[in-house]
């Protein structure tokens, strides 16, 4: 039931992720979108922040996905070659001028505080990404040829159209097919799809996937599983009901190797405790969990922990050691603003070991 990797020496890739990214705008501080007079510009997508996270961390990752060739597409273009993305698979088109079709999708988001919570507001229809159909992209050549040792993608791709999720299927069964880890972040958003939908979609996914993330919600929207609370708002499962979530679903899709989930329990929009499990060969495992967190942007902290997954078992980490790096990660990504990270791997490393957050001179 282990993972079984290419040899890093036989692949181009550590890890190639498949998404939309896009650009996100938000008002300074914990300021209000419809009072904003100035808006910061940075850039995220699900799929994306976790192969960007992973390439500070050290790992050679690549994104695929496609963008109109105008100056928002090149924003994320010079976001991911910052910090040394490949972007050869993004396939860049012309630009009608207008945005009618292929255009880069928006994201404004309000960073929350106190009792108000983040909310992010989409302006993402007719993305280039949206549009992209299976057959566009050769991956016999790039998983065949050039090789990657893991192929990450998840539901907000999966969500975007009818054709996404036939891209999404034909990217995890060419990834299987060349001996490529598969992962897949459930990340169900209800303003993209219903839960309807997304379990009839994603059980003709599961099958290609062998590292599963989600959270409760996920399980549960995303899956059709039945959660043991007597909170239908979710708030308060206990360890032992994630548990039973987790051996739901491995009994339910018996190809599933891993199975991870983070536990969020939300005090205000700047202080939650936030937490992991890991299931791999019949086993959980706990991470030391980060009880009253301060938290600067929650938005992002998932695709953390995922990213710190994924660095984990490519490091050769213990399970253990892999959910308390990807907790940590996770917690540490939350304390900048921004969907994608700014954290390094010493500081990981620290926080990781029990390190404190006394000034370092």
């Amino acid at each position: 039931m282990s993972l079984n990797f290419l040899q890093k020496q036989d692949c181009e890739f550590d890890l190639l992720t498949l998404g939309e990214c896009m650009v996100r705008l938000a008002p300074p501080g914990h300021g209000r979108l419809e009072f904003a007079r100035t808006l910061e510009v940075d850039v995220g997508g699900g799929e994306f922040n976790v192969g960007y996270a992973c390439s500070r961390l050290g790992l050679r990752t690549g994104f695929i996905s496609k963008l109109p060739d105008n100056p928002m597409g090149r924003i994320i273009l010079n976001h991911a070659r910052a910090v040394g993305m490949d972007v050869s698979n993004v396939l860049v088109e012309p630009y009608d001028g207008v945005g009618r079709e292929g255009r880069v999708g928006l994201n404004f988001t309000e960073v929350g505080t106190s009792v108000r919570p983040s909310v992010t507001v989409y302006d993402r229809a007719h993305s280039a990404i949206s549009a992209m159909r299976p057959g566009e992209i050769d991956w016999n050549h790039l998983f065949g040829k050039r090789k990657t040792r893991w192929f990450h993608t998840g539901g907000i791709m999966t969500a975007l159209s009818e054709c996404s999720a036939g891209l999404v299927k034909e990217a995890l069964t060419k990834a299987r097919e060349h001996n490529a880890v598969t992962s897949y972040d459930l990340n169900f958003r209800s303003k993209l799809w219903s839960s309807k939908k997304a379990i009839e979609v994603t059980r003709e996914i599961i099958p290609q996937v062998q590292v599963l993330i989600g959270n409760e919600e996920d399980f549960q929207k995303v899956l059709g599983l039945k959660v043991e609370t007597k909170d239908d708002s979710l708030r308060n499962l206990s360890i032992d009901a994630y548990k039973k979530m987790v051996e739901q679903v491995v009994s339910l899709h018996p190809r599933l190797k891993v199975v991870c989930t983070t536990l969020r329990e939300v005090t205000s929009g700047l202080v939650n405790n936030w937490g992991a499990i890991l299931w791999v060969n019949g086993n959980f495992y706990e991470a030391r969990p980060y009880t009253a967190l301060e938290i600067e942007d929650r938005v992002g902290g998932g695709d953390g922990f995922s990213s710190g997954v994924v660095y984990g078992y490519l490091a050769g980490l213990t399970p253990q050691e892999i959910v308390d790096f990807g907790t940590a990660h996770g917690a540490l990504l939350q304390t900048t603003r921004g969907d994608t990270s700014q954290v390094t791997l010493e500081e990981v490393m620290h926080v990781m070991r029990g390190g404190s957050a006394r000034i370092q001179r």
